[in-house]
């Protein structure tokens, strides 16, 4: 059975952007990045023991065959026995047929490690994606991170199915073939391998540079797919606008630098190449010249030279290959290293654990609050609300005032940077995601669906009626007052929708969201310009259905026309990061139009 693990844990913080964690991480060594890469399948012990014997059959039988080759010509065909040169002729056909099974067989053992690990890093990936707060996903671009979900991933999947086995098979041929050269002549031996010196401190003095140019290609490549999201969902504001010329210079810049990172990439992958090609011709010659040398000396025969000869190659051609390999690993340690950035983060809004009973009577408390979104500027200060149970509440103000802000930490989008936000009476971080979502529904001014049908977006997250038929739902829906907001929509709830398109307006998706939150029957209930982009007669009606709502049930309502607030038991007004009661609709409106002057 596969399994995933991943053992380092990061402490939490509240800068998620990973573009500066990648500047300031400390480089991991290539021992401590092999290590960590190879935790991705410590769950595969089996296929990789297989996988390994069949490497090491493989590459015995093919070490075998150069010995065996210069045996048969000292002692056959020197000798002008045929029946000789035959039966070895027939040994070695069997050999070499049984080392094209096992290479196969370690080959298909591989790539299915390589694509379980695939698979489960992605689902690992994108569960920790899960887990992170609004913030993370505030600090990084989407297309980077569908970047190192996809093309990150598959990089390290290459390495596994492909690169591994041949790897570790390349290091123990060349282990076997140097042991063969030093064990027949140990003075030719060590001039053979005097070359080999040579590409273990190039290899060595290299490969950290080869790192970053490909590190370097894999962030130009998550730049370059987020530039293409964000123009693809904005295309219709760069065609009302008529800017194709500028997301297209962007694109270009962004293409341009994906470019030359590419080819720096390419030109760093290999270099290794002719680099070991030139010293393993060098070598060859090296053994041809000093294998004739010592024949002449009599110290050498014929058949020993083509097992030397043969060995050489043995030795030297896993060395190319290695080359090859070598990048590949340097490509899958970046990868890792961006990966790794994701898997080990926390989020910053943990559940808390508290055993003290409810120190307030209201259902929503705010203690001295204060918030920012970083070091550099403080959104909110010093805030103090408390919200009863059964009343409408409204938040005023200029734009920029942060009214959204304290609505994000009503529904602990965000936690405070200092003061407390009370929960029934209770810590709000002690509530688990569940408890807190199901007391609190949250309409956004700009709603988000999923592709799917109205019903499955309605229910997206109520687990209440998640079994129920659609005549049951609609029964449901009425009983909620909601079965108007329904008959808007042709096929009710059956009615398709494509998450980003136009299949619907933005009205209806505002009743969309407003029914998912209603059918939740939260305790609080959070309005951020819900009825923006609803007719004036849809948003009588959606206020009926709110005040039919349970007695039990607190609104907060977010809005710039006052018309929508008119009903509201008290009106705070939030400008500049500060909170006060405005008193009557009036009085809103003499301090949102002095606000609004002094803004």
């Amino acid at each position: 059975m596969f399994r995933f693990t991943i053992h380092n844990r990061a402490p939490v913080i509240m800068n998620y952007n990973l573009n500066q964690l990648s500047t300031g991480q400390e480089k991991q060594s290539t021992y401590k990045a092999l290590k960590s890469l190879l935790k991705l399948i410590s769950g595969e012990h089996k296929n990789l023991w297989l996988a390994l014997i069949a490497i090491l059959v493989n590459s015995g039988l093919l070490l075998l065959g150069p010995l065996l080759v210069g045996h048969t010509v000292d002692t056959y065909i020197r000798t002008k026995q045929f029946h000789g040169v035959l039966i070895f002729g027939g040994i070695l056909l069997v050999m070499y047929m049984i080392a094209m099974v096992t290479g196969y067989t370690q080959t298909r053992l591989m790539g299915g490690v390589g694509q379980r690990m695939l698979y489960t890093l992605r689902n690992a990936i994108f569960n920790k994606l899960q887990e992170l707060p609004v913030s993370f996903f505030n600090q990084n671009k989407a297309g980077d991170l569908i970047s190192r979900v996809n093309n990150d991933t598959d990089k390290l999947n290459q390495f596994f199915s492909q690169s591994l086995m041949q790897f570790i098979g390349s290091i123990v041929t060349m282990i076997g073939a140097g042991i063969f050269l030093l064990s027949i002549n140990l003075e030719l031996g060590a001039a053979t391998l005097a070359p080999a010196v040579v590409i273990v401190l190039f290899t060595v003095a290299l490969s950290p540079w080869v790192k970053r140019k490909n590190a370097k290609n894999l962030k130009s490549v998550g730049g370059m797919s987020a530039e293409i999201q964000e123009s693809l969902n904005n295309f219709k504001v760069i065609i009302a606008f008529n800017r194709r010329d500028y997301f297209r210079k962007r694109f270009n810049e962004a293409n341009t630098k994906n470019y030359k990172t590419a080819i720096g990439a390419g030109l760093a992958n290999n270099i290794f190449v002719p680099v070991y090609g030139l010293l393993s011709s060098i070598a060859q010659l090296i053994t041809l010249l000093f294998g004739i040398y010592l024949i002449s000396k009599g110290n050498f025969t014929l058949g020993l030279l083509v097992s030397y000869i043969s060995y050489t190659t043995n030795f030297y051609n896993p060395l190319r290959q290695l080359a090859a390999l070598w990048t590949s690993f340097q490509v899958a340690m970046a990868s890792w290293d961006r990966i790794s950035q994701i898997l080990s983060l926390e989020s910053n809004l943990k559940q808390i654990s508290l055993n003290e009973t409810a120190t307030s009577s209201a259902l929503m408390e705010f203690k001295n609050v204060h918030f920012s979104y970083d070091d550099s500027k403080e959104i909110l200060h010093n805030i103090n609300l408390r919200f009863e149970k059964g009343k409408t509440y409204a938040l005023i103000g200029p734009t920029g005032g942060g009214k959204t802000t304290t609505a994000s930490l009503i529904s602990r989008l965000y936690d405070p940077t200092k003061g407390t936000v009370l929960l029934n009476g209770k810590d709000i971080r002690s509530f688990s995601a569940a408890e807190r979502t199901q007391k609190i529904g949250f309409i956004l001014q700009e709603p988000f669906l999923f592709t799917g049908t109205v019903k499955e977006n309605i229910l997206y997250g109520n687990s209440q009626y998640a079994t129920v038929t659609d005549a049951e739902l609609e029964k449901i829906i009425e009983e909620a007052n909601l079965n108007a907001l329904l008959a808007i929509f042709d096929e009710g709830l059956n009615t398709q929708i494509t998450s980003g398109s136009d299949s619907i307006s933005l009205g209806q998706k505002q009743l969309i969201a407003f029914m998912r939150a209603v059918l939740r029957n939260p305790e609080l209930l959070i309005l951020d310009e819900a009825t923006a982009n609803i007719d004036t007669i849809t948003e009588q009606l959606l206020g009926t259905i709110l005040n039919k709502l349970s007695k039990e049930t607190t609104l907060v309502i977010i809005a710039h026309r006052l018309n929508t607030i008119e009903n509201a038991d008290e009106i705070y007004f939030v400008n500049e990061g500060e909170v006060q009661k405005a008193g009557t609709l009036n009085d809103a409106l003499n301090m949102l139009l002095k606000g609004k002057r002094v803004s």
